[in-house]
């Protein structure tokens, strides 16, 4: 197949692929299924998901990304493979030519890993952009403009909020907070509150039917099931939507401190730019209800959703393997 390039938005969550011309051709779950007694892989993404929490003994489904970052190197290898034969086949005339999104706290050491392991699993080079650049290019700022604007993009491991400016990042902070501690958060306020244990799949279902970043006038509820921890039997409760609400605080503040942070470090000019256009929220978090509202009235700052937010990364990507030389100044190149 005469693929030349990919775009990898490699997420904790979801990895999303982009081919020029065709647009995001996958949309997966970043889980990766292992035979411990083989040491084989056995499944990738959606497949793999629907192990979560539910392999015997000898199989562990597990996410090789922590907070935006390789956890597990050999798994993301694979990963990554299967992800490129996938879009590319395994009979190939060309390696391609594979841009991946990488969170903007990383190290050195941590963005070689991901470069290392997109050529071992079949890229001809690998080139590495910072995740809130991507994110602002998706979602259609005009990033190479004298003026600021800034991000806030919410994944699954990261929060990623950066001023931008002049094709570049001027100032930013990455959390290690997201979609992931908020689910995680979930589960245990309803562990602690009414002795109920959860998977995280039923505690993102919870986040995305009724979750909301402020706490309503009226009130939604919501049937979940899970095993009792006193008696270890099933147990089905009802929790309201001001209950998840408080259950997620701490991980919102700290996303406010984040943001809060990245003002302080903004110099005097670009934040005037910001308070005149607002702050652009991208991301799988951005669709949690009422948060933009939430970062508005913390912030004192608009804040608003961008277009099809969990798509700005890999947007971005799209655009930047479409305008490669333009964007080589803002990214790491390796052979």
């Amino acid at each position: 197949m005469f693929i030349r390039k990919i775009g990898i938005d490699l997420g904790t969550a979801n990895t999303l692929v982009f081919v020029p011309g065709k647009g995001v051709v996958v949309n997966e779950p970043s889980v990766v299924a292992v035979s411990i007694v083989e040491n084989k892989i056995l499944a990738v993404g959606d497949q793999a998901k629907e192990m979560l929490g539910r392999t015997p003994d000898n199989i562990a489904a597990s996410r090789p990304l922590k907070d935006g970052v390789i956890a597990d190197y050999r798994i993301t290898e694979a990963m990554l493979k299967y992800f490129i034969n996938r879009v590319s086949g395994k009979l190939r005339f060309f390696r391609p030519e594979v841009m991946i999104s990488i969170p903007a706290g990383v190290t050195s050491t941590e963005r070689r890993a991901v470069i290392n392991a997109a050529i071992k699993a079949g890229a001809k080079s690998a080139y590495v952009v910072k995740e809130p650049l991507l994110a602002a290019i998706g979602a259609g700022i005009a990033v190479h403009n004298a003026q600021g604007n800034i991000i806030i993009d919410i994944g699954g491991g990261t929060s990623e909020i950066a001023v931008i400016s002049l094709g570049g990042i001027v100032a930013a902070h990455s959390a290690r907070v997201g979609g992931n501690k908020l689910d995680q958060a979930i589960s245990d306020y309803i562990k602690r509150k009414f002795g109920l244990v959860i998977g995280e799949r039923t505690a993102e279902e919870i986040k995305i039917t009724i979750g909301s970043a402020i706490a309503q006038v009226k009130e939604e509820y919501m049937e979940i099931r899970g095993r009792d921890l006193m008696g270890g039997l099933p147990k089905v409760v009802k929790v309201s939507s001001n209950e998840i609400t408080e259950a997620m605080q701490d991980e919102l503040r700290e996303i406010i401190n984040a943001i809060k942070k990245v003002f302080q470090e903004t110099p005097p000019e670009l934040a005037a730019d910001v308070i005149d256009k607002g702050m652009v929220l991208s991301g799988g978090g951005a669709l949690l209800r009422n948060l933009d509202q939430l970062i508005t009235k913390t912030i004192g700052v608009p804040c608003y959703v961008a277009d099809d937010p969990l798509f700005c990364v890999v947007k971005g990507i799209g655009i930047a393997l479409d305008n490669l030389e333009v964007y080589k100044r803002t990214i790491m190149i390796t052979k």
